[in-house]
């Protein structure tokens, strides 16, 4: 029985969105839980999406995962016990370590893992396993947008200001960002300000702007280098600001300056007359704030479009000004805290380099060993799934809190050699599309059933608390790790299972990092306090640090203080139409449904609302094609075949269609998505594939997922 399980009402979060939605949860067994939004929590303030209201019915999923499964040889998943299921992973993992050396064990995780699993995932891989190859989905989220905030500003934070500044704000400019759908209780923080949305789409959030500008897709980075060519121009940076709080405008504008608005125009499909109305909204604003999404970072360019948005915000002034900024609309629930924690491929807690000698001493002292233990960097997410059985790539992956064969880019390939590998095994709350190829399925608890924290979009870190006992043989995926990380020859102390006592492990690693959380505790998050990080531990004698909700306001994360432009110039995207595919497909989120879908697919109200998978398309284009409205159509890419329902949208840019990529089967998106990566951050560029579209024939018409 745990500390909490005996309640009956508890104040935790949302188990979707980075936005955490403040919720109180009531029940006594998993199919009596009802949700209310929290008023006092700032972020929601007693605002709730479907998904949010939704959520208890995944708890009572009909094939919620209550028993370990172990695939019979050459056969089906059958249940068995969990020492038996643990000995068979161990058993495996020796043997090919044995036989193929540490690396030839790799581990993924999610960034919707609680920060205690996220920093235990992270620490098994590099100990007790002894592997490099660790990474997580968030590389398929956040990459874009963390490298090019480090780069700019020291520190990589999605939001360094609070939620609420946002609604004191006068000017919004939201680049690739629907946060209407993905987002819904954001847009109470946007109503007052007049909002700039870049998107080819007609979005929910377009319809709601003041402004809207829509290039094709992938032409993002001459958009925002003509915007800063009209800034300059026109006479509107503030040149005081560059002058005392950056470095290197004159190398970012060089590359500028020859995106004059005209030829933007002709590059992006803008008006020039749209580009110099945005810039003028944003530097009259007295408060004005630019926020990327995932339409401006999942491009094999990701990094470079957002520096450039990075470099229109330093121009104007805003970074680092109370009442304004930039930011990065992170998407997962712990997607911040997940990247901070250490299972990113070359990352280690506290936000910490890999390849830092200072920072690998000190985790290493923090986890007793030598630092000449810790593997270096390894594969970035899709390299790692596209070496998976092959001959010098790993040969046993263990998967925990994401869904690759649906997630990940050009799936068959992906599906292809997760069937490739020795040993697969997965930790999940249902038999998701992963699962379902999994030699040992793991059943885990889901966030009702566990305590922990997660760090929303802001910084702020928050308390998950247990409303319930897990169901079945569920347990933690700390539970999984101790098992495992034993077996392996680890001490047992060495992984603890409760996570307040992991929570004060990853404070110590943390302290001193950029992430640093040695400050927080759950006593001071139990209490109410708001906190920010960094938020570090102070001397004995002083009180408590206050936690940092705005950073920058003093100087920039760079040892010098300052921010820096970084040069960039727009190039195309990795393919371009061409006679056999002359059409663009960019894939996206919608209201019902959630990332790969394993969860909201499975919630009846959610999958009534968006049930299968579709294409959205202008109607002249879907004639052109001998499609109607309704029809069945399939997406033709130069990597694979999609199939999705038409669906007519005269908004539509007559060149591009949009997919959404949270359906299975022959309706998954990622079929025919592009791996091109971001030399920079390893990103796939989700957002820019060439396609065609076909009918199918009456005969072989059905649903598509």
């Amino acid at each position: 029985m745990s500390e909490t399980s005996s309640a009956r009402a508890v104040d935790t979060h949302c188990p979707y969105c980075a936005l955490q939605c403040g919720t109180r949860l009531a029940g006594t067994r998993q199919a009596d839980v009802t949700v209310r939004p929290r008023a006092d929590f700032p972020v929601n303030r007693g605002g709730l999406c479907q998904k949010g209201w939704t959520a208890p019915t995944l708890l009572t999923a009909p094939d919620r995962l209550l028993h370990p499964l172990v695939r019979e040889e050459g056969g089906d998943l059958v249940p068995a016990g969990w020492e038996a299921a643990l000995d068979r992973v161990a058993t495996e993992i020796r043997r090919i370590k044995e036989e193929h050396g540490p690396d030839a064990v790799a581990v993924l995780g999610g960034g919707g893992l609680t920060n205690e699993k996220a920093y235990l995932l992270g620490k098994f891989a590099r100990l007790a396993l002894g592997t490099s190859q660790i990474d997580y989905n968030g590389r398929f989220c956040m990459a874009s947008a963390a490298a090019a905030a480090t780069a700019a500003f020291g520190v990589d934070r999605g939001l360094p200001f609070p939620v609420t500044d946002l609604g004191a704000s006068d000017v919004v400019l939201l680049a690739g960002a629907n946060v209407a759908e993905t987002m819904p209780p954001l847009m109470q923080h946007l109503r007052t300000p007049r909002l700039i949305v870049i998107d080819p789409r007609a979005s929910a959030t377009a319809e709601r702007a003041a402004l809207h500008l829509r290039p094709a897709p992938g032409t993002d980075l001459a958009l925002a280098l003509g915007l800063l060519h009209v800034a300059v121009a026109e006479g509107r940076c503030d040149d005081a600001y560059i002058a005392g709080r950056t470095s290197g405008f004159a190398a970012a504008w060089e590359h500028a300056a020859g995106w004059w608005p005209e030829r933007v125009e002709q590059v992006t499909g803008v008006p020039a007359s749209l580009q110099r109305e945005a810039v003028r909204m944003l530097a009259d604003a007295g408060r004005a704030h630019i926020l990327t999404g995932r339409g401006a970072e999942q491009h094999s360019k990701g990094a470079d479009q957002v520096s450039a948005y990075i470099n229109l915000a330093l121009a104007l002034g805003l970074p680092g000004r109370e009442g304004s900024g930039f930011g990065a609309l992170t998407g997962q629930g712990n997607g911040q805290g997940g990247r901070e924690m250490g299972q990113k491929a070359d990352q280690l807690p506290g936000y910490r380099s890999l390849t830092d000698p200072a920072a690998r001493a000190h985790i290493a002292d923090v986890w007793g060993v030598s630092a000449d233990t810790l593997p270096g960097p390894g594969r970035s997410a899709y390299e790692l799934l596209d070496a998976l059985g092959t001959e010098n790539g790993p040969r046993a992956l263990i998967v925990l809190g994401c869904n690759p064969a649906v997630s990940a880019p050009r799936s068959t390939r992906v599906v292809e050699r997760l069937a490739a590998l020795d040993l697969l095994v997965v930790a999940d709350i249902v038999p998701s599309e992963t699962a379902q190829l999994a030699d040992v399925v793991l059943p885990v608890t889901q966030w009702a059933e566990e305590e922990g924290t997660i760090t929303n979009l802001e910084g702020r870190v928050l308390r998950r608390r247990q409303l319930l006992d897990p169901p079945g043989e569920a347990r933690s995926d700390l539970h999984v790790l101790q098992g495992l990380a034993t077996r392996l020859g680890a001490p047992t102390a060495h992984y603890p299972t409760r996570p307040r006592l992991v929570f004060e492990e990853l404070r110590r690693a943390s302290r001193g990092g950029k992430a640093d959380y040695s400050g927080i505790t759950y006593e001071r998050l139990d209490a109410g306090e708001a906190l920010h990080w960094p938020c570090p531990e102070p001397s004995a004698d002083a009180p408590p640090h206050p936690g940092t909700p705005r950073l920058f306001l003093d100087s920039f994360a760079h040892p010098d203080g300052r921010a820096r432009f970084l040069p960039v110039d727009h190039r195309p995207a990795a393919e371009t139409p061409d006679a056999d595919h002359p059409l663009i497909a960019t894939t996206g989120r919608v209201l019902a449904q959630y990332q790969s879908g394993a969860q909201t697919r499975r919630v009846p109200e959610l999958d009534k609302a968006a049930p299968e998978a579709f294409v959205e398309v202008h109607p002249d284009t879907a004639a052109r094609s001998g499609l109607r409205d309704g029809d069945l159509a399939r997406v033709i890419s130069p990597r694979g075949t999609t199939l999705a329902r038409t669906r007519y949208d005269h908004r539509c840019r007559p060149d591009t269609v949009f997919l959404p990529f949270h359906f299975a089967g022959a309706g998954r998106a990622n079929l025919i998505t592009n791996p091109a990566l971001d030399p920079k951050t390893g990103m796939p560029e989700f957002k820019v594939c060439v396609v065609r579209l076909e009918p199918v024939p009456e005969s072989h018409a059905g649903a598509p997922s």
